[in-house]
């Protein structure tokens, strides 16, 4: 079954989404359905670089992610009232570099993806020679603030998810 199925709940999402995106769940649908939910992750099973990876503690995933929303409304919030109401020689825009301890690439890309998807903040890299984040910070006014925030708020919680 493993064979067939590589990733049961990708081929699980595919499959509905597939129905809703046609809206019918009449026999011909279902069964291309679930014809394309078998075949595309046979398919592209190749493409993955790494092993999966094993979410630990998925209910402080749950968590983390519903953090990450407050704090990406309250950054469309911030970010709005400093490009409204600022001038720009008021906007201090800077590089950081935040020392990083989570090392699977999972907890990683997923910490990208919180970053990126956070207004004001882009991750630029990790720094070659380092495990250090390169970030820029739209309006930077404390450091060490956003140091502490990305490491504990981000990262410890990621830790305990993919590496605890």
């Amino acid at each position: 079954m493993k064979r067939l199925l590589p990733f049961p709940y990708l081929s699980t999402a595919l499959l509905l989404c597939w129905l809703l995106l046609n809206q019918s769940l009449e026999a011909a649908q279902v069964l291309l359905g679930l014809l394309l939910a078998i075949a595309i992750p046979l398919l592209t099973h190749s493409l993955l670089p790494l092993p999966r990876s094993h979410v630990r503690r998925p209910w402080l995933l749950f968590r983390l992610l519903a953090l990450s929303m407050v704090e990406i409304v309250r950054s469309c919030f911030n970010v709005s009232r400093i490009i409204l109401f600022r001038r720009a020689e008021g906007i201090h825009s800077q590089f950081i570099r935040v020392p990083l301890d989570l090392r699977d690439p999972y907890g990683l890309a997923l910490l990208s993806c919180l970053i990126n998807c956070t207004p004001g903040t882009v991750w630029a890299e990790i720094l070659p020679g380092t495990h250090d984040l390169a970030l820029h910070i739209f309006d930077l006014q404390d450091e060490q603030w956003w140091i502490d925030t990305i490491k504990t708020q981000y990262e410890r919680p990621l830790i305990d998810i993919f590496e605890g």
